[in-house]
Protein backbone atom coordinates (compact mmCIF):
# COMPACT_ATOMS: atom_id res chain seq x y z
CA UNK A 1 0.00 0.00 0.00
CA UNK A 2 2.64 2.05 1.21
CA UNK A 3 4.42 1.43 -1.99
CA UNK A 4 1.39 2.22 -3.99
CA UNK A 5 1.32 5.89 -2.30
CA UNK A 6 5.06 6.57 -3.05
CA UNK A 7 4.05 5.74 -6.98
CA UNK A 8 1.62 7.74 -7.24
CA UNK A 9 3.50 10.52 -5.23
CA UNK A 10 6.53 10.40 -7.97
CA UNK A 11 3.41 10.33 -11.14
CA UNK A 12 1.61 13.42 -9.78
CA UNK A 13 5.27 15.41 -8.86
CA UNK A 14 6.54 14.60 -12.58
CA UNK A 15 3.57 15.75 -14.15
CA UNK A 16 3.82 18.91 -11.78
CA UNK A 17 7.41 19.72 -12.91
CA UNK A 18 6.32 18.65 -16.38
CA UNK A 19 3.96 21.62 -16.14
CA UNK A 20 5.83 23.98 -13.99
CA UNK A 21 8.38 23.51 -17.47
CA UNK A 22 5.88 24.01 -20.00
CA UNK A 23 4.35 27.08 -18.28
CA UNK A 24 7.57 28.69 -18.32
CA UNK A 25 8.71 27.94 -22.03
CA UNK A 26 5.45 29.71 -22.88
CA UNK A 27 5.95 32.81 -20.84
CA UNK A 28 9.60 32.48 -22.31
CA UNK A 29 7.94 32.98 -25.67
CA UNK A 30 5.28 34.98 -24.96
CA UNK A 31 7.94 37.37 -23.55
CA UNK A 32 10.55 36.99 -26.54
CA UNK A 33 7.02 38.06 -29.03
CA UNK A 34 6.15 40.62 -26.99
CA UNK A 35 9.53 41.93 -27.02
CA UNK A 36 11.21 41.81 -29.73
CA UNK A 37 14.86 42.17 -30.01
CA UNK A 38 15.81 45.85 -31.61
CA UNK A 39 17.16 45.49 -35.46
CA UNK A 40 19.41 48.21 -37.27
CA UNK A 41 18.98 47.99 -41.16
CA UNK A 42 21.89 50.45 -43.21
CA UNK A 43 20.65 51.34 -46.70
CA UNK A 44 23.19 52.04 -49.19
CA UNK A 45 22.83 55.08 -50.59
CA UNK A 46 24.95 55.34 -53.07
CA UNK A 47 28.47 57.01 -53.31
CA UNK A 48 29.97 60.94 -53.18
CA UNK A 49 32.96 62.63 -54.84
CA UNK A 50 34.83 64.61 -52.18
CA UNK A 51 34.36 68.71 -53.40
CA UNK A 52 38.14 69.11 -52.48
CA UNK A 53 40.33 66.21 -52.42
CA UNK A 54 43.58 67.18 -52.41
CA UNK A 55 44.57 68.25 -48.73
CA UNK A 56 43.77 64.38 -47.93
CA UNK A 57 46.00 63.39 -50.87
CA UNK A 58 48.36 65.57 -49.38
CA UNK A 59 48.54 63.47 -46.06
CA UNK A 60 48.89 60.53 -48.60
CA UNK A 61 45.16 59.16 -48.39
CA UNK A 62 44.30 57.49 -51.25
CA UNK A 63 40.70 56.92 -50.95
CA UNK A 64 38.44 60.44 -50.83
CA UNK A 65 35.17 59.20 -52.27
CA UNK A 66 32.42 58.39 -49.67
CA UNK A 67 29.68 56.46 -48.76
CA UNK A 68 26.33 58.07 -48.41
CA UNK A 69 23.82 55.41 -46.11
CA UNK A 70 20.32 55.73 -44.12
CA UNK A 71 19.44 53.53 -41.25
CA UNK A 72 16.47 52.20 -39.91
CA UNK A 73 15.75 51.52 -36.04
CA UNK A 74 13.20 48.45 -35.66
CA UNK A 75 12.06 49.09 -31.84
CA UNK A 76 9.19 47.42 -30.00
CA UNK A 77 8.26 51.21 -29.82
CA UNK A 78 7.97 52.37 -33.40
CA UNK A 79 10.25 52.91 -36.34
CA UNK A 80 13.14 55.31 -36.29
CA UNK A 81 14.95 57.04 -40.04
CA UNK A 82 17.87 58.21 -39.51
CA UNK A 83 18.96 60.39 -42.58
CA UNK A 84 18.11 59.87 -45.89
CA UNK A 85 20.08 59.83 -49.17
CA UNK A 86 21.86 62.38 -51.75
CA UNK A 87 19.45 62.12 -54.55
CA UNK A 88 16.17 62.35 -54.41
CA UNK A 89 14.20 59.10 -55.30
CA UNK A 90 12.06 60.19 -58.16
CA UNK A 91 15.52 60.57 -59.90
CA UNK A 92 16.73 57.77 -59.90
CA UNK A 93 17.22 55.38 -62.57
CA UNK A 94 17.03 51.36 -62.73
CA UNK A 95 20.92 51.99 -64.39
CA UNK A 96 21.62 54.60 -61.25
CA UNK A 97 21.83 58.20 -61.50
CA UNK A 98 24.28 60.53 -61.23
CA UNK A 99 24.03 64.19 -60.47
CA UNK A 100 27.03 66.40 -59.99
CA UNK A 101 29.21 64.85 -57.42
CA UNK A 102 26.77 61.47 -56.73
CA UNK A 103 25.88 58.61 -57.65
CA UNK A 104 22.86 56.56 -56.32
CA UNK A 105 21.36 52.96 -57.70
CA UNK A 106 18.96 52.13 -55.02
CA UNK A 107 15.78 54.55 -53.98
CA UNK A 108 15.29 54.80 -49.91
CA UNK A 109 11.63 53.79 -50.62
CA UNK A 110 12.31 50.69 -52.32
CA UNK A 111 15.03 49.52 -49.72
CA UNK A 112 12.36 50.01 -46.94
CA UNK A 113 9.82 48.18 -49.12
CA UNK A 114 12.06 44.96 -49.27
CA UNK A 115 12.00 44.58 -45.72
CA UNK A 116 8.37 44.85 -45.55
CA UNK A 117 7.81 48.52 -44.79
CA UNK A 118 6.59 52.15 -46.36
CA UNK A 119 6.96 55.53 -45.57
CA UNK A 120 3.89 55.94 -43.69
CA UNK A 121 5.27 53.00 -41.44
CA UNK A 122 7.63 55.36 -40.34
CA UNK A 123 7.20 56.34 -36.57
CA UNK A 124 9.93 59.00 -36.12
CA UNK A 125 12.61 60.54 -38.21
CA UNK A 126 15.39 62.14 -37.05
CA UNK A 127 18.26 64.08 -39.71
CA UNK A 128 21.86 63.57 -38.97
CA UNK A 129 21.83 67.51 -40.12
CA UNK A 130 20.48 69.16 -42.85
CA UNK A 131 22.77 69.13 -45.59
CA UNK A 132 21.78 68.08 -49.20
CA UNK A 133 23.38 64.53 -48.60
CA UNK A 134 21.49 63.49 -45.79
CA UNK A 135 18.26 65.11 -46.51
CA UNK A 136 17.18 63.85 -50.41
CA UNK A 137 13.72 62.18 -49.57
CA UNK A 138 12.78 64.27 -46.49
CA UNK A 139 9.87 65.02 -47.60
CA UNK A 140 8.58 61.52 -48.13
CA UNK A 141 8.63 60.94 -44.31
CA UNK A 142 6.92 64.45 -43.35
CA UNK A 143 3.96 62.04 -41.80
CA UNK A 144 6.15 60.74 -39.48
CA UNK A 145 7.11 62.79 -36.23
CA UNK A 146 10.48 64.93 -37.21
CA UNK A 147 12.81 64.97 -33.73
CA UNK A 148 14.75 67.93 -34.56
CA UNK A 149 17.17 69.52 -32.46
CA UNK A 150 16.13 73.58 -32.28
CA UNK A 151 18.91 74.72 -33.70
CA UNK A 152 19.00 72.76 -36.59
CA UNK A 153 15.49 73.13 -37.28
CA UNK A 154 16.42 77.01 -36.68
CA UNK A 155 18.79 76.87 -39.79
CA UNK A 156 16.81 75.44 -41.95
CA UNK A 157 13.68 77.18 -41.65
CA UNK A 158 14.78 80.19 -39.57
CA UNK A 159 14.13 83.76 -41.20
CA UNK A 160 17.93 83.42 -42.68
CA UNK A 161 18.20 81.47 -45.38
CA UNK A 162 20.05 78.36 -45.34
CA UNK A 163 23.24 78.07 -46.46
CA UNK A 164 24.18 76.12 -50.25
CA UNK A 165 25.20 73.10 -48.46
CA UNK A 166 21.29 73.08 -47.46
CA UNK A 167 18.68 71.88 -49.82
CA UNK A 168 15.17 73.28 -49.18
CA UNK A 169 13.57 71.75 -52.00
CA UNK A 170 14.19 68.10 -50.42
CA UNK A 171 12.52 69.24 -46.74
CA UNK A 172 9.70 71.44 -47.20
CA UNK A 173 7.34 69.56 -46.23
CA UNK A 174 9.34 69.01 -42.81
CA UNK A 175 8.45 72.34 -42.11
CA UNK A 176 3.97 71.57 -41.09
CA UNK A 177 5.10 68.10 -40.25
CA UNK A 178 4.25 66.82 -36.78
CA UNK A 179 7.95 68.08 -34.78
CA UNK A 180 9.51 67.22 -31.35
CA UNK A 181 12.20 70.21 -30.82
CA UNK A 182 14.79 69.21 -28.96
CA UNK A 183 18.00 70.75 -27.07
CA UNK A 184 20.50 68.07 -26.47
CA UNK A 185 20.55 64.40 -26.15
CA UNK A 186 17.26 62.74 -26.25
CA UNK A 187 16.05 59.45 -25.26
CA UNK A 188 13.74 58.59 -28.50
CA UNK A 189 12.14 55.32 -26.91
CA UNK A 190 12.32 56.18 -23.20
CA UNK A 191 14.64 53.08 -22.45
CA UNK A 192 18.05 54.22 -22.98
CA UNK A 193 18.39 52.12 -26.26
CA UNK A 194 17.90 54.54 -29.17
CA UNK A 195 19.89 57.89 -28.14
CA UNK A 196 20.23 61.47 -30.27
CA UNK A 197 23.54 62.77 -29.32
CA UNK A 198 23.50 66.89 -29.69
CA UNK A 199 27.16 66.90 -31.33
CA UNK A 200 27.23 70.40 -32.86
CA UNK A 201 29.89 72.34 -34.66
CA UNK A 202 29.44 70.88 -38.28
CA UNK A 203 25.67 72.80 -38.96
CA UNK A 204 24.29 74.37 -35.50
CA UNK A 205 22.57 71.51 -34.44
CA UNK A 206 24.06 68.40 -36.04
CA UNK A 207 23.55 65.12 -33.79
CA UNK A 208 24.54 61.38 -34.02
CA UNK A 209 22.82 58.21 -33.65
CA UNK A 210 23.78 55.60 -30.48
CA UNK A 211 22.24 52.28 -30.51
CA UNK A 212 22.28 49.66 -28.15
CA UNK A 213 21.95 45.78 -30.01
CA UNK A 214 21.43 43.02 -27.92
CA UNK A 215 23.69 40.90 -30.24
CA UNK A 216 26.20 42.97 -32.35
CA UNK A 217 26.40 45.53 -29.43
CA UNK A 218 26.34 49.42 -28.80
CA UNK A 219 27.17 51.85 -31.99
CA UNK A 220 27.08 55.04 -32.47
CA UNK A 221 26.21 56.74 -36.00
CA UNK A 222 28.52 59.46 -36.89
CA UNK A 223 26.69 61.64 -39.32
CA UNK A 224 28.83 64.53 -40.37
CA UNK A 225 31.13 64.79 -37.14
CA UNK A 226 33.60 62.61 -38.79
CA UNK A 227 34.20 61.44 -42.60
CA UNK A 228 37.47 59.92 -42.78
CA UNK A 229 39.08 57.84 -39.95
CA UNK A 230 42.26 59.90 -40.15
CA UNK A 231 39.80 62.51 -38.46
CA UNK A 232 40.24 60.69 -35.10
CA UNK A 233 44.15 60.33 -35.56
CA UNK A 234 45.26 63.45 -36.73
CA UNK A 235 44.03 65.74 -33.82
CA UNK A 236 40.61 67.97 -34.68
CA UNK A 237 41.47 67.57 -38.76
CA UNK A 238 39.12 68.80 -41.11
CA UNK A 239 38.87 66.68 -43.94
CA UNK A 240 38.97 69.58 -46.24
CA UNK A 241 42.36 71.35 -44.64
CA UNK A 242 42.94 72.77 -41.63
CA UNK A 243 41.13 72.27 -38.51
CA UNK A 244 37.48 72.10 -36.97
CA UNK A 245 35.72 74.31 -34.88
CA UNK A 246 36.59 74.46 -31.31
CA UNK A 247 32.75 73.54 -31.28
CA UNK A 248 33.29 70.69 -33.56
CA UNK A 249 36.73 69.16 -31.55
CA UNK A 250 33.90 69.33 -28.26
CA UNK A 251 31.48 67.60 -29.84
CA UNK A 252 34.64 64.60 -30.72
CA UNK A 253 35.85 64.58 -27.73
CA UNK A 254 31.95 63.86 -26.31
CA UNK A 255 31.41 61.52 -28.86
CA UNK A 256 34.74 60.15 -27.78
CA UNK A 257 33.88 59.87 -23.95
CA UNK A 258 30.89 58.42 -24.55
CA UNK A 259 32.50 55.50 -27.05
CA UNK A 260 34.52 54.74 -24.32
CA UNK A 261 31.68 54.82 -21.35
CA UNK A 262 29.19 52.41 -23.36
CA UNK A 263 31.56 50.03 -24.98
CA UNK A 264 30.24 51.38 -28.28
CA UNK A 265 31.79 50.68 -31.71
CA UNK A 266 31.52 54.37 -33.97
CA UNK A 267 30.26 53.85 -37.72
CA UNK A 268 30.94 56.41 -40.22
CA UNK A 269 28.22 57.37 -43.00
CA UNK A 270 30.62 58.39 -45.00
CA UNK A 271 34.04 55.79 -44.54
CA UNK A 272 33.49 53.81 -47.89
CA UNK A 273 35.79 51.21 -46.88
CA UNK A 274 34.24 51.18 -43.09
CA UNK A 275 30.88 50.81 -45.23
CA UNK A 276 31.81 48.29 -47.62
CA UNK A 277 32.17 46.27 -44.60
CA UNK A 278 28.46 45.97 -42.85
CA UNK A 279 25.90 44.31 -43.80
CA UNK A 280 23.41 46.07 -45.88
CA UNK A 281 19.54 45.74 -45.97
CA UNK A 282 17.76 43.50 -46.24
CA UNK A 283 19.98 41.34 -43.95
CA UNK A 284 20.46 43.38 -40.50
CA UNK A 285 21.67 44.13 -37.08
CA UNK A 286 20.43 42.85 -34.25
Amino acid sequence: MKQNTYSRLRKWASIVSLAVLTLGSLAGQTQSQSNPPIKLYVFDMGTLKSANPKPMLDLGITTTDMSVTAYLVVHPRGLLLFDTGVIPDDQIKPEGTTVARATVHKTLVGQLAEIGYKPSDITYLALSHGHYDHTANANEFAGATWIAQKAEREAMFGDSPPPRTYAPATFSALKDSKTKLVDGDYDVFGDGTVMLLLTPGHTPGHQCLYVKLAKTGAVVLTGDLYHYPFERTEKDANPYGGKVSGEESASRAKIEAFLQEKGATLWMGHDIIQCATLKKSPAHYE
